[in-house]
């Protein structure tokens, strides 16, 4: 018998399809795909054209100038939430590095003091502005699945945008190949863009690891996070994922992450709470959920979302 083909996350083509084509055969034929993948998975892989591969080269190589600034440098990168800022190697996590970015203007304006690297600045802004548009297709999708078109306008409104740029170098001889362990993301939607050293992992189901790709140059991988889990009331995955260093070569990555608004509550509508799906979670707000997540007893708990409003822990 033949080996077992690899198992693949679906790819979903949004080269042709801008917001504006809400409504079109086009764009129901692929909300449908978008809800399945997201029903199955938990995510999907986006070939996304809108950012032309001169950008995408551009803002690359201008990671790896980024990450050899001075570590006093990317330590000025501070944010009163650490998950905003800048994270350095731990313990758990010796090999990950990563910078967080709210305001792109005032990240180059605290990094670069005398002249705010415009280049810099214009690459990620155009970036950062191309994928937000990727984010909003996805989600206005789902809502249309679900029949919550009346709540677009209030599900938009409670998120804003944080993107975070990651370095993880090569193991030592002795250290383990996991870049970043196993987690599931806590915001609403991450859309991540790994360079072609490659590592991201996906556990479906079943329990089986899915190599995400880097073979194409407009792929990117978007993913639910629990946030949106919960705002669905489970009818999308969380998927469990991880990065896993292999070969002699550096790793980049940038995430573009909806997160929830301070003082604006992660609330299931009430057409998603029924017999079939009793209410999973009690309303939430994503910031102090966050500061929750990050007490010493509470980080890297997989369960630390249950555990700070499930309704079962009521």
């Amino acid at each position: 018998m033949g080996s077992q083909p690899p198992l693949q996350l679906p790819t979903i083509d949004f080269s042709s399809l801008h917001k504006h084509d809400q409504g079109t055969l086009a764009w129901d034929a692929m909300k449908t795909q978008v809800l399945k993948a997201l029903q199955q998975f938990g995510c999907f892989e986006a070939s996304f054209n809108q950012i032309s591969l001169g950008l995408l080269e551009s803002v690359f190589a201008s990671l790896k100038q980024l990450f050899y600034l001075p570590l006093e440098t990317k330590q000025r990168n501070h944010h009163e939430n650490p998950v905003y800022g800048y994270i350095g190697p731990s313990k758990d996590n010796p090999l990950y590095e990563s910078l967080g970015i709210e305001d792109i203007q005032s990240f180059t304006n605290i990094l670069w003091p005398h002249n705010g690297n415009p280049e810099f600045f214009e690459n990620m802004k155009k970036y950062i502005e191309k994928l937000a548009e990727l984010d909003e297709m996805v989600r206005m999708m789902v809502l249309e699945c679900l029949n919550l078109e009346k709540y677009m306008v209030e599900h938009m409104e409670l998120s804003k945008y944080i993107t975070r740029v990651m370095r993880y170098r090569v193991p030592d001889e002795h250290e383990p190949e996991l870049g970043l362990g196993d987690h599931a993301d806590k915001n609403i939607v991450t859309i991540l863009r790994q360079d072609d050293v490659g590592g991201l992992q996906i556990q479906n189901k079943d329990g089986e690891w899915i190599e995400a790709k880097t073979s194409t140059a407009n792929c990117f991988v978007v993913m639910a996070g629990e946030s949106f889990h919960a705002w669905t009331n489970g009818r999308v995955r969380a998927p469990v994922h991880r990065v896993v260093m292999k070969g002699d070569q550096t790793r980049f990555s940038i995430g573009l992450f909806s997160v929830g608004k301070p003082g604006k509550f992660i609330k299931a509508p009430e057409e998603m709470v029924n017999e079939d799906y009793p209410l999973l979670f009690k309303p939430f707000d994503y910031e102090e959920f966050l500061k929750f997540f990050l007490l010493e007893e509470n980080i890297g708990n997989k369960l630390a979302l249950d555990k700070y409003c499930g309704v079962s822990s009521i």
